[in-house]
């Protein structure tokens, strides 16, 4: 019964398309959950989805189960909409992908506490990875566990797009933040608790609504808030200052803030589990995208070799923890040289991103412009044509 309430959620998904012309729900900007003076209201509203652009190829995904695993093969290439690559602060074009990520099917909870695993959280079931960690640090050595930027902070232009999300040098279109196309999609513009996809250690993620009470469905909905926040205090060391929200460092999970345990999930009821199971969340506020996993990652989601990107241009973070355990943070796209786009090096705050004027997070970060979607006008496609049947 499990599996085929799954499957049902993932043939819905991947039937629903939008071919019609929609308009933005904040149109002037890229991401709507970093703005304080935003209400809830409008942080609520979610954008409407965008087919995918011409430019690009078709979105192609295969979702299957053989024996204990779960298949998703995918070409990574987006079912909507994205923002314009190459960009200001990503140098990079989307390309078709082929990979293949393997997962358990009844995965098992294995850390008491969130352990760090170095490669991508996991793939949504639109075939797009979610990648949150950046491979920009403070000190310019992506191989050190010095001071990493966040992404969607606003302090750092990384030429993320409405989506939340941007290219790798090897063309990996990859969300750092809430896919809001996806979600808008998925949801039909109104609070679901939808099953947005898998991660790599098997158990599935939602986002970023749940249950009131996490045993009993019929309780509601509410918009889940995580149990991280910003530190106080100023930084012991490295680029000093307050802690605002522009480094990974900056945040630290608190116990009984919030609905979340520190890998960003819970163990409850949902929609495709109603007997309970682990389960993660996609929030509107940090992490956005879980950074630590409660089972045991399977290696096809591991970072890949990458071709170095161009120097200077700011190329998105690889994301994942190299091995050490807690504390060591993750390596870079080759090339990247460490520095955000416009800095070589010297003072923090110098150079390509001046500290944001006024408030702990801005939507847009410095530089970046809103990327308006582009609008496709050929023949709709079925998605269901790339989902081959399931073997529940």
């Amino acid at each position: 019964m499990r599996h085929s309430r799954i499957a049902l959620a993932l043939a819905v998904a991947a039937s629903m398309t939008v071919s019609h012309q929609a308009s933005l729900a904040h149109p002037h900007h890229s991401h709507h959950h970093h703005d304080e003076g935003q209400t809830e209201q409008s942080k609520d509203k979610l954008q409407i989805a965008y087919r995918t652009p011409t430019a690009l190829p078709a979105n192609k995904v295969e979702i299957s189960v053989s024996g204990s695993y779960r298949y998703i093969k995918t070409n990574c290439i987006p079912d909507h909409a994205t923002g314009t690559f190459p960009n200001a602060g990503n140098p990079n074009s989307i390309k078709a992908q082929d990979v293949t990520f393997k997962m358990p099917v009844k995965p098992k909870a294995v850390n008491q506490k969130g352990q760090r695993f170095p490669g991508i959280f996991g793939v949504a079931v639109n075939g797009v990875p979610l990648d949150p960690n950046t491979g920009e640090t403070w000190d310019g050595n992506p191989m050190s566990k010095s001071w990493r930027y966040e992404a969607l902070t606003g302090h750092i232009n990384l030429g993320c797009d409405q989506n939340n999300a941007h290219v790798q040098p090897d063309g990996t279109y990859h969300y750092h933040g809430i896919p809001t196309a996806l979600l808008s999609r998925l949801t039909e513009g109104k609070p679901k608790m939808v099953l947005m996809g898998f991660a790599a250690d098997g158990f599935p993620f939602y986002g970023p609504y749940g249950y009131i009470d996490p045993k009993n469905p019929k309780k509601g909905l509410k918009k889940i808030t995580t149990g991280y926040r910003l530190k106080s205090g100023t930084r012991p060391d490295g680029p000093g200052g307050k802690y605002d929200g522009t480094f990974l460092q900056d945040f630290e999970w608190v116990a009984g803030k919030g609905d979340l345990d520190d890998c960003n999930g819970r163990f409850g009821v949902t929609p495709e589990f109603p007997e309970g199971t682990y389960h993660y969340y996609l929030t509107y506020d940090y992490p956005f995208i879980p950074r630590l996993f409660k089972g045991s990652p399977d290696a096809s989601f591991k970072h890949r070799s990458l071709p170095p990107s161009r120097p200077g241009g700011g190329a998105p973070g690889a994301g994942g923890f190299p091995p050490g355990g807690p504390g060591a943070f993750p390596p870079p796209h080759p090339g990247a040289g460490g520095f955000p786009p416009g800095r070589s090096g010297g003072n923090p705050g110098t150079g390509g991103f001046p500290p944001p004027p006024g408030g702990q997070f801005r939507r847009l970060p410095p530089g970046q412009t809103n990327a308006a979607p582009r609008r496709d006008t050929s023949t709709p496609v079925n998605r269901n044509d790339h989902i081959k049947q399931y073997n529940w």
